[in-house]
């Protein structure tokens, strides 16, 4: 798509102790030159990627990556295209066009890989979720419930539907996220407006049924342009916004396994049991690595962040890859972040 203060370190402690948000062993706090927050650190940043071309495509307008069957990483432009970049220089290779099966485009937003090489992307327009070989052609779309969908057919806003996409462990379930709460849905009971992720549950035959629906809290003024899922069944979820001042992003370890099915809920009120969330980094408060901006920032470090995967797990720690979107302006940047989340 063209918070608050932190929680308290008691606050979260005491979340965790009571089982809200369950941990796995505890790791080492993050180097002090490199911390954004005592979980997560910042490892390096990079502009390579910034304004070009492969194919004939411009290789911008990021909004997802995910890890291709072969190695190699696939870069998601909400202007209907695919990149793939090599996963070591992370040169872009070679790139795909997209369009609907009527060779329409999409604001493609979503991005996840199936073990057999199928690309399952969302399209803000409708919204959608839909398959594609490797070639890029339309293969099929996953059932989306009535009320999800952009007004009058819904009570979605456009441009505020499927901004994330993710797979739990071993592709059973897949997770979408609002970008955008549904008009009616109410905040919760500390004003916080309530956004729906809807789940599928793959069957079988290889195709998805449609699974539980469940709140997500999101602060104030923030969209929610990207999820992970972990082994766990919790999620990493992306918070952002910008103001004239710059981008705010914010890291979120969230944990819906006790969020109520809102599958048949018409309107979330502050009754409406959410999925539990806690702070894990503002990335204002990165060390900036001496990062250029061009345009206001809180941290010239940052930009328009929209994507996010994992690129490797080991000793209680995640390495991150996440990527921002330009937007095909001179005032934005194209940049690659690698960072890490100890769990």
């Amino acid at each position: 798509m063209r918070l608050a203060t932190a929680i308290p370190a008691a606050l979260a402690a005491v979340l965790l102790t009571a089982g809200t948000l369950p941990t796995t062993a505890t790791a080492a706090a993050a180097p002090p030159g490199q911390a954004c927050s005592p979980r997560v650190s910042i490892d390096r940043y990079s502009d390579a990627l910034d304004k070009r071309s492969v194919d004939g495509l411009y290789a911008g307008n990021f909004s997802a990556l995910a890890r291709d069957t072969d190695g190699d990483l696939l870069a998601l432009s909400d202007r209907s295209a695919l990149v793939t970049l090599d996963a070591r220089t992370r040169e872009p290779l070679r790139g795909v066009p997209l369009a609907d099966e009527d060779g329409r485009p999409l604001d493609s937003e979503g991005l996840v890989v199936e073990k057999n090489g199928d690309r399952l992307i969302t399209s803000e327009n409708e919204p959608s979720v839909r398959r594609y070989d490797r070639a890029g052609h339309p293969t099929g779309r996953l059932p989306v419930p009535d009320g999800l969908r952009v007004a009058p057919a819904g009570r979605a806003t456009a441009n505020q539907t499927f901004e994330g996409l993710t797979a739990g462990p071993g592709g059973r379930t897949l997770t979408a996220s609002m970008e955008g709460p549904l008009a009616g849905d109410g905040p919760d009971a500390q004003g916080r407006p309530l956004h729906r992720f809807q789940t599928w549950q793959r069957q079988p035959h290889g195709g998805y049924a449609l699974g539980r629906q469940y709140a997500y809290p999101a602060e104030q003024g923030m969209t929610i342009p990207e999820i992970i899922s972990l082994d766990d069944g919790r999620l990493l979820v992306l918070e952002r916004k910008f103001e004239p001042q710059g981008n705010t992003i914010r890291l979120y370890l969230a944990d819906p396994r006790r969020a109520d099915d809102t599958r048949g809920t018409e309107k979330l009120t502050d009754a409406t049991r959410p999925a539990a969330k806690i702070l894990l980094a503002d990335l204002t408060r990165c060390p900036s690595l001496g990062a250029p901006a061009r345009q206001p920032q809180i941290n010239p470090l940052l930009d328009n962040i929209e994507g996010m995967t994992v690129l490797g797990r080991a000793h209680g720690r995640l390495h991150l890859l996440l990527v921002s979107d330009d937007n095909q302006r001179a005032q934005q940047i194209t940049r690659l972040y690698d960072m890490t989340v100890r769990m």
